[in-house]
C-alpha cells in the first residue's frame, strides 16, 4: 500500500481501524458526550502529567504494590473508591435497604428496588454501616484474590462478584432466582411485558403495587446478542487504540466508566463498556510488548493486530457480560454486576494464556509476571 498522511501502510490500517470504531463510538452515545468523554480524557491525562506518583506515606500502601502507579491503584482501585469498596458496599446496601424501608416503595416499578444502584441511600446509620462492612469485606476479597492466593484474575472484579453473592446469601435474596422463560436465556418474558408478583427474599407477596417485569433484563437497550456484539467490537477497538496509545492497561477503563455518568443522569440508550475495554487494552498491551523483553509465543505485534485482537477481546468481554446478567441479574432480586463477572471470566482466560507462555504477562493480572 503506497503511504498515505505521511505514514506507513500498517500506520494507515491502524488509524482508519481506530476511525472505524470512533465514529461507531460517537454514533452510539451521541455527538456531544463523545466530545465530552475527549473533555475526560484531557484532564485525565494532564493530570497524570502534572502529579507524579506518590513513593512514600499512606498513598503508597494503599496500592503497595503498585506505588509506582499510586493515584491509580492507590485511590481509583484503592481501599476507599475502589469498586470493590464503594461500588460494592453501595450495592450491598441498596440489597439491605430494600428491605428495611430504605428504598421507594416498588408500587409502579418494572424492577426489585434493590437493584436501583443510582439511588442516593442518604445518612441512615444502619444503612451506612452496611455499606461499610461490606466495603472492608470488599477489601478482603480484593487481597487476598491478589497477596495470598495470588489469582490470575483481576482483583477488584473478585471483590465486587464476592460482594454480591455475600450480601444475597446475607440477606436472603435467591442466588439464581425463579426462571419465568424456556431457560435461564430466555427474554421473551421481557420482551412481552410479562409481569410476575414481586419477591423479597425469594417470597411472593400479593396485591397489584408489587408487580413487576417476569424477567429484568440488566440494560433493556443492550442484551441482543447481534447488538451486544457490535458494540463489543466498537469498544474493543477503542479500548485496545487507548491501551497502546498510552501504554495503559486501565485508562480506558477509567473512560468508560467515567462516561456512566451519562447513564446515570438518565441518557437513554448509553452503553455500558468498561467490561468490554478492559480486556481488550489488556490485550493490545501485552501482545504489543518487545518479542525482545519476553518468550512469549505473541508479543511485538503490530498495531493493526492489536487492534483486531482487541476488538475480538471486546466481543468476548461483551458476550460474557451478557451470559452473566441473564443467568445472574434477570431472574433474581439484587444488583449483581454483569461487568465484573465478564472481567473475572476474561481476565482469567488472558492469565492463564499468560501462564501458558501464549501472551506475555501483565501486572494487572496478579502472579502472570
Amino acid at each position: 500500500m503506497a503511504l498515505i498522511w505521511d505514514a506507513t501502510a500498517s500506520e494507515v490500517a491502524l488509524l482508519l481501524i481506530a476511525g472505524f470504531a470512533g465514529g461507531a463510538f460517537g454514533a452510539s452515545i451521541g455527538a456531544l458526550p463523545a466530545f465530552v468523554v475527549t473533555g475526560i480524557f484531557t484532564i485525565a491525562g494532564e493530570a497524570a502529567n502534572a502529579f507524579p506518583a506518590s513513593q512514600e506515606g499512606v498513598l503508597a500502601v494503599a496500592a503497595a504494590p503498585e506505588a509506582a502507579s499510586g493515584i491509580t491503584y492507590g485511590l481509583a482501585f484503592g481501599p476507599v473508591f475502589g469498586p470493590h469498596v464503594s461500588f460494592a458496599g453501595g450495592a450491598a446496601a441498596a440489597a439491605y435497604a430494600a428491605k428495611h424501608g430504605g428504598m421507594p416503595e416498588p408500587s409502579d416499578g418494572d424492577y426489585h428496588p434493590a437493584k436501583d444502584i443510582a439511588y442516593a441511600l442518604g445518612t441512615r446509620v444502619d444503612v451506612l454501616a452496611v455499606g461499610g462492612a461490606f466495603g472492608m469485606l470488599g477489601v478482603a476479597i480484593r487481597r487476598t484474590s491478589q497477596f495470598t492466593l495470588t489469582l490470575p484474575i483481576d482483583p477488584p472484579a473478585m471483590g465486587v462478584i464476592g460482594s454480591a453473592v455475600v450480601a444475597r446469601l446475607v440477606f436472603g435474596y435467591p442466588m439464581v432466582g425463579s426462571v419465568r422463560g424456556s431457560s435461564l436465556f430466555d427474554m421473551g418474558p421481557f420482551e412481552s411485558g410479562q409481569k410476575r408478583t414481586a419477591t423479597d427474599g425469594g417470597t411472593a407477596t400479593d396485591g397489584p403495587s408489587n408487580y413487576r417485569l417476569a424477567v429484568e433484563p440488566w440494560l433493556p437497550h443492550q442484551y441482543e446478542w447481534g447488538n451486544v456484539a457490535m458494540i463489543g467490537l466498537v469498544a474493543g477497538i477503542a479500548g485496545a487504540f487507548v491501551g497502546i496509545t498510552t501504554n495503559s492497561a486501565v485508562l480506558a477503563f477509567g473512560l468508560s466508566a467515567a462516561s456512566l455518568l451519562f447513564l446515570n443522569l438518565g441518557v437513554e440508550k448509553f452503553p455500558v463498556t468498561h467490561h468490554i475495554t478492559l480486556p481488550a487494552a489488556f490485550v493490545a498491551v501485552m501482545v504489543t510488548t518487545p518479542a525482545g523483553e519476553t518468550s512469549a509465543a505473541l508479543a511485538g505485534l503490530s498495531g493493526p493486530v492489536a487492534l483486531l485482537l482487541g476488538g475480538a477481546a471486546g466481543i468476548v468481554g461483551a458476550l460474557l457480560g451478557e451470559v452473566v446478567q441473564r443467568v445472574f441479574y434477570a431472574h433474581s432480586d439484587t444488583h449483581f454486576d454483569p461487568p465484573a463477572g465478564s472481567i473475572i471470566l476474561t481476565t482469567l482466560t488472558l492469565g492463564v494464556l499468560a501462564l501458558l507462555g501464549v501472551l506475555p504477562g501483565i501486572g494487572n493480572i496478579p502472579g502472570t509476571l
